[in-house]
């Protein structure tokens, strides 16, 4: 008898996790593999989060925490959207969850009704289409080319935008061209966005932290977009701490709320001890902690080499 449902039959497997569940195959098969499937920095969590964790567990945060975040860890994620960003975000706009997919899925199944038409410039992460076909919304892609570094214009978004368009899903630095988008060019887009107020837009800022050139910048600190625009971030990449699954979003209190509401009823809160661990993580910036200063060293000196060899 076929019991699954039509929503499940429409979705496909995350190529991501299936190339890494093959590469991982491969290596316990004494194979030498790169792995490029996943983002995974090169380099364990450091070890003053590690021993937060420790801490944590032996202080007995064992126990059932809010669903949307300890308060703490909530103010600290405002401490850091404000030292970094220059955002300002109160902690009722905060909502923890575990990994910055799940923050991101809470997002779309609290904007997307049926048949909305979201918009997803390319190249893109693979689970954007799936989350949305989840909630039964309709992708909309928009071809970025090397030409434009592989970043869509205001052009290219005007065109793509109609009178069903719900949502726009924003990515900078991109995963996984790696193309970062300036300031300049940011509001270009936000001069568009601005003239289509039922636009909403989730800005996957997750890579935030790597970046070897220029400046990392969000649409979230354009005034006009603020309130239309929900940030995703979270710990995994730029404190290597993927394996803790914890992300947030920053968001218009009317769409934390929709959130925490969703994410109630699925997951409840996320894992106690990795909240303490992010708060430690929080509190100090990845620019301040030796791992990711020597993995940024790393890239300067590959870089360094290949210009190099070819002058």
């Amino acid at each position: 008898m076929d019991y699954l449902s039509k929503r499940v039959k429409s979705m496909e497997e995350s190529a991501t996790l299936a190339m890494t569940s093959k590469s991982r195959e491969l290596a316990c098969q004494g194979l030498d593999v790169i792995n490029l499937s996943i983002g995974e920095p090169d380099f364990n969590t450091p070890e003053f989060i590690k021993e937060a964790g420790k801490k944590a567990i032996d202080e007995n945060y064992t126990h059932y925490p809010p669903v949307p975040g300890y308060q703490d860890l909530r103010e600290a994620i405002c401490l850091k959207l404000k030292r970094d960003n220059l955002l300002e975000y109160k902690p009722n706009q905060i909502v923890v969850s575990t990994g910055g997919k799940q923050a991101l899925a809470n997002c779309i199944l609290s904007i997307v009704n049926p048949a909305d038409e979201v918009i997803i410039p390319v190249s893109y992460w693979v689970s954007y289409t799936e989350l949305v076909k989840l909630a039964e919304g309709e992708p909309v892609f928009i071809k970025a080319n090397v030409e434009t570094d592989f970043k869509i214009t205001a052009q290219q978004l005007e065109q793509a935008i109609t009178p069903r368009t719900r949502l726009l899903i924003f990515n900078s630095p991109n995963n996984p061209s790696g193309s970062v988008y300036s300031w300049e060019e940011l509001k270009s887009l936000a001069e568009v966005l601005s003239r289509h107020p039922q636009v909403f837009i989730i800005s996957d800022e997750i890579y935030e932290y790597i970046i070897f050139t220029g400046k990392h910048e969000s649409l979230a600190s354009f005034p006009e977009l603020k309130d239309r625009v929900a940030l995703i971030n979270g710990v995994s990449k730029g404190y290597a701490m993927t394996g803790w699954r914890l992300g947030y979003v920053a968001a218009h209190r009317e769409i934390a709320e929709a959130c925490n509401k969703i994410q109630g009823q699925i997951t409840s809160a996320t894992s106690s001890i990795s909240q303490r661990a992010a708060l430690a993580a929080m509190l100090r910036s990845p620019n301040e902690t030796p791992e990711i200063q020597i993995f940024a060293g790393g890239h300067d000196v590959k870089m360094f080499e290949a210009d190099v060899r070819y002058h």
